[in-house]
C-alpha cells in the first residue's frame, strides 16, 4: 500500500507541473512570437513481482519529462510600424546586448533609439549584414542609421534625353531644350542645348551653355558646338559614339565637370535616341544621374531583409541585410526570458545567413507573428489535467483508507 501512496503522490506532482505548463501558455497567449509549450510525462522504473517478466512488471508511479516547444508558425498579423518584423517560415533573428552576447529572438518588435540603433524593448541591438554601395554583403554589424542622416549629392556624370528634329526645317531654324544638371556640391545647373539647322542636308549642330552664375561655358566633344547628321530615314548616323561635355564651374564645386551623352548602348545600337524625321522637334523624355543632398525621411525592410534608407531627394539606399540565424536543433536551445534564446551544445552551432537561404525563411516587413497558443486546446488540457489531479489525490486517500483498516484489524 505503500507503493500506492508514493504512485499517487507522483501523480499529483506530475500534473501540478503539467498545469504550470499550461498556466505559462495560456498566460502568454498575446506574448509576441511565443512558442507554446507541450508536457510530457513517462513512467517511473517499474518493480518486479515474480514470476513472468511479462506480466510481474508493476509501475510505481510517474515523472514530469519536461516541456517540449511548439515550433509551428504563429499567424502574422499586420502593424503600422516599418521596424515590427516577423520571420515567415524557419529562423531567428539575432541580437546583441550591451556586453556583446548574442541572443536570438523570433519577436521582431523593433524600434530605432535615441543613437539610430534598431533595437529591441530591452536595447540589445538587431544584427545585420552592412551593404557596400554596390549592394555587396560585408560583415555583421549593429544595424543603424542615425536620423539626422543626410545622403550626399551626386554629380552629375551621364545623360540623355529623346529628341525629335524636324527633317522639314530650313537653314537657320532651331531648337532649345533645357536639362538639369547637378554638380559635387549638389548645386542644380541648368543646362541649355540648343540645336541649329545647317544648310548641309540632314545636318544640325548643337550647343550647350550654363547661366554665369554658375560658371564659364560648356565644351561638347571639345568645341563650342557638335555636328548631328541624319540619313534619309531620319537615323542619326554621326556622331558614331558617346559625346562628352565639359562644365568650366566657378561656383565652388569640382572643375571641369565632364558628363557623357550617351547615346550609344555598349552593346550597340542607339541609347538616347535623336531622330530626324518629319514632326515637329520636340524633347519626349530626359535622364540624367545625378542629384542634390537629402535628408533621412524614412527606412523600410523587404522580405529579403533589406534595409533601405528613403532620403528627402528621392535616393533609396540600401543599407544593411538582416542576419537571419538557423539551429541543427531548436528543442536545445537555452530560454533565457524575454523571448529570447541562447545557443547551447544541445542546439548547435548557430547557422548565420539571409532571409531565404538554407532553411531559412522570409522576412514579413510591418507584421509581428502572434502566439501560437491554441486557447481551446489549453482549456481541454486544463480541464484533464484538473481531472487527473483529483484521481491521483483519490489514491492517495483510499490507500490511506486501506491502511487504516489494516490497522484497525490489529485491534
Amino acid at each position: 500500500m505503500i507503493a500506492s501512496l508514493y504512485a499517487g503522490i507522483s501523480g499529483l506532482s506530475a500534473n501540478a507541473t503539467a498545469m504550470t505548463v499550461i498556466g505559462d501558455n495560456i498566460a502568454n497567449v498575446n506574448t509576441t512570437a511565443f512558442k507554446s509549450n507541450r508536457a510530457h510525462f513517462a513512467n517511473i522504473l517499474s518493480t518486479s513481482l515474480g514470476g513472468d517478466a511479462a506480466t510481474a512488471n508493476v509501475g510505481r508511479g510517474v515523472e514530469f519529462w519536461g516541456a517540449a516547444a511548439q515550433w509551428t508558425q504563429g499567424s502574422l498579423e499586420n502593424s503600422s510600424s516599418p521596424t515590427d518584423l516577423a520571420i515567415n517560415g524557419k529562423g531567428f533573428f539575432m541580437v546583441q546586448d550591451p556586453n556583446g552576447s548574442r541572443y536570438y529572438t523570433r519577436a521582431g518588435n523593433f524600434a530605432f533609439d535615441k543613437q539610430g540603433y534598431l533595437v529591441n524593448p530591452d536595447g540589445y541591438r538587431l544584427q545585420g549584414y552592412q551593404l557596400d554601395a554596390n549592394g555587396n554583403i560585408g560583415s555583421i554589424t549593429s544595424i543603424y542609421i542615425p536620423g539626422e542622416r543626410v545622403a550626399p549629392p551626386r554629380a552629375t556624370g551621364n545623360f540623355n534625353f529623346d529628341i525629335n528634329l524636324s527633317s522639314t526645317a530650313v537653314a537657320g531654324d532651331s531648337y532649345t531644350t533645357a536639362q538639369t544638371f547637378y554638380d559635387s556640391l549638389g548645386n542644380a545647373i541648368p543646362v541649355t542645348f540648343t540645336f541649329t539647322r545647317e544648310a548641309a542636308d540632314r545636318t544640325w549642330s548643337v550647343s550647350a551653355s550654363i547661366p554665369a552664375t554658375a560658371g564659364s561655358g560648356v565644351t561638347i566633344d571639345g568645341g563650342a558646338s557638335l555636328t548631328i547628321v541624319f540619313d534619309e530615314n531620319g537615323v542619326m548616323t554621326s556622331p558614331a559614339a558617346d559625346v562628352p561635355l565639359a562644365l568650366t564651374l566657378t561656383n565652388g564645386a569640382a572643375s571641369p565637370q565632364v558628363v557623357t551623352w550617351d547615346l550609344y548602348n555598349p552593346s550597340g545600337g542607339s541609347f538616347g535616341d535623336i531622330t530626324g524625321y518629319a514632326s515637329a522637334s520636340g524633347t519626349t523624355f530626359q535622364y540624367q544621374d545625378g542629384y542634390p543632398p537629402g535628408m533621412l525621411r524614412g527606412i523600410s525592410i523587404d522580405e529579403s531583409g533589406i534595409v533601405t534608407a528613403a532620403y528627402s531627394n528621392g535616393e533609396m539606399t540600401p543599407m544593411f541585410q538582416l542576419a537571419l540565424v538557423d539551429f541543427p536543433s531548436y528543442d536545445g536551445l537555452t530560454k533565457m526570458g524575454k523571448n529570447l534564446y541562447a545557443e547551447s551544445l544541445e542546439s548547435g552551432q548557430a547557422l548565420i545567413g539571409t532571409a531565404g537561404t538554407g532553411r531559412l525563411g522570409s522576412v514579413a516587413p510591418s507584421s509581428l507573428e502572434m502566439s501560437n497558443v491554441d486557447l481551446a486546446e489549453e482549456f481541454v488540457k486544463m480541464i484533464t489535467t484538473q481531472r487527473a489531479f483529483q484521481a491521483n489525490s483519490r489514491v492517495i486517500t483510499s490507500s490511506d483508507e486501506i491502511l487504516q483498516e489494516l490497522i484497525n484489524i490489529k485491534r
